[in-house]
């Protein structure tokens, strides 16, 4: 009898779980924790690590899980790295609900880079207002050009203090483009610092950047090991050897 692990996270998660209980399959929905409030899931629901490689491995024989489907966020590549790990040690079949990445369309000033490092040596040295939409754990390195006014957008308020002085917003999306338009102008915002997270519910501030002629710092993905990879929902469903109905 099937019994999924969803790594989640994600509003493709989230789908994905809605699908996985219209379809009446046992399984698990695991946050990571990040969010103090997450979504509500229509299923069974997890919050908290799992201890690493060997816990989630512990995890996976202990509870009977027979499939796991890694549906976090395309740069909570530590994570993924654990899941690949440990199906591999329980010989666990896993695939990823993964969204294709963006690609820059005519009109796009970005700046790709590596990674959090980079991005903050590629933003100027003279003063500027920046919009960091890139999640408050990949914040810290900023702290090393103190002299840019940023503002930052987090779900949850923060709990500790933040390593510079910053503008807070808190709001959980999607984000529409009109939203992303005002919130740039009002702020005056320069410049954009953004993970290619891939998806519709983040894209809007790519979008106003474009409108507006703001340079994008744009983080590529991680690198990951090598896994069995899908971008929807009846891709997974298929898999596991259901079809699936997406509306309600």
């Amino acid at each position: 009898m099937t019994r999924a692990l969803i790594l989640g996270g994600t509003a493709d998660a989230s789908q994905f779980a809605a699908a996985i209980a219209r379809a009446r399959l046992n399984a698990v929905y695991s946050y990571g924790g990040r969010t103090r409030a997450p979504a509500d899931q229509p299923l069974p629901t997890r919050i908290g690590g799992f201890g690493g490689v060997g816990g989630l491995a512990d995890y996976i024989r202990s509870e009977g899980i027979t499939h796991v489907i890694d549906a976090t966020h395309p740069f909570a590549a530590e994570m993924s790295r654990n899941a690949v790990e440990a199906c591999a040690q329980t010989g666990t079949p896993l695939i990823a609900l993964e969204r294709a990445p963006w690609t820059r369309a005519p009109g796009d000033n970005w700046i790709e880079v590596a990674d959090v490092s980079v991005a903050v040596a590629t933003l100027p040295e003279a003063p500027a207002k920046v919009f960091l939409g890139i999640g408050r754990q990949h914040i810290a390195p900023f702290a090393a050009k103190p002299q840019h006014i940023y503002t930052l957008r987090f779900v949850d308020p923060p709990e500790a203090p933040l390593p510079f002085a910053a503008e807070m917003i808190v709001s959980r999306g999607p984000f529409l483009l009109n939203g992303e338009l005002e919130m740039m102008r009002e702020r005056g915002i320069g410049w954009i610092v953004a993970r290619n997270s891939g998806g519709h519910g983040a894209h809007a501030k790519i979008d106003a950047a474009r409108m507006l002629g703001l340079p994008v710092i744009m983080i590529s993905r991680p690198q990951l090991p090598e896994r069995l990879r899908v971008e929807s929902v009846t891709e997974v469903m298929q898999w596991l050897g259901h079809r699936t109905c997406l509306g309600a």
